[in-house]
């Protein structure tokens, strides 16, 4: 019987992105989202970081799950260094509580205007938060760096992806493809570590 893994996500971009990179891989496991156990519990992501925050929501659906199968959280950001870091784990809702991507964007765009090249160096991370039906934590962690251009470019992805280009490349993460997306993002990284541990570890 396959090993089922429950996606602690309300995020449908972010749910269907992990499950394609899950179940590219062969892994073995049954990816499921959290609507398969009526839905993502309401999580205050209050914590420091986002492990914190990953933790937060990856225990939330294990008290769910109850033991059923292993639950997976992401926590995820962007990191600019003209703004000290921000909008950081405050990347969802940087304009504002129920913010849209847009919104947040413009906030970005806006906060960044008229800031020469070399300042506009940023970082997408992401943490993920491997929950075992025992309740054991492991966490996996992957950094993209890039730069913000002063622009939207592109139709693909989400978030602030139409004005981040990654370190190498010359195309916006909305303009790059799924499968180079997901093997050079801060979560397609996250995700190598992650497959990397299942390969080496029976479940």
């Amino acid at each position: 019987m396959s090993t089922k893994l429950y996606l602690a996500t309300g995020n449908r971009h972010k749910a269907e992105e992990l499950a394609r990179w899950m179940e590219g891989r062969g892994l073995g496991w049954e990816v499921r989202s959290a609507d398969a156990v009526g839905g993502m519990p309401a999580v205050e992501e209050n914590a420091a970081d986002f492990v914190g925050n990953a933790s937060l929501k990856a225990r939330a659906l294990a008290a769910v799950v109850a033991g059923a199968g292993w639950v997976l959280a992401d926590d995820s950001g962007l990191c600019v260094d003209a703004l000290d870091g921000a909008p950081g784990v405050h990347s969802a809702r940087y304009a504002g509580s129920g913010a849209s991507d847009g919104d947040n964007l413009s906030k970005l765009l806006a906060a960044l205007e008229g800031m020469p090249e070399e300042r506009r160096r940023a970082a997408f991370h992401c943490v993920l938060c491997l929950v075992s039906p025992e309740g054991g934590e492991r966490f996996f962690e992957g950094i993209c760096p890039g730069r913000i251009i002063g622009e939207r470019r592109g139709g693909g992805g989400f978030g602030y992806d139409p004005a981040f280009v990654p370190e190498g490349e010359t195309r916006t993460f909305a303009e790059l493809g799924a499968e180079t997306k997901d093997r050079i993002s801060h979560r397609g990284r996250a995700l190598a570590s992650l497959a990397e541990w299942i390969s080496r570890d029976p479940s």
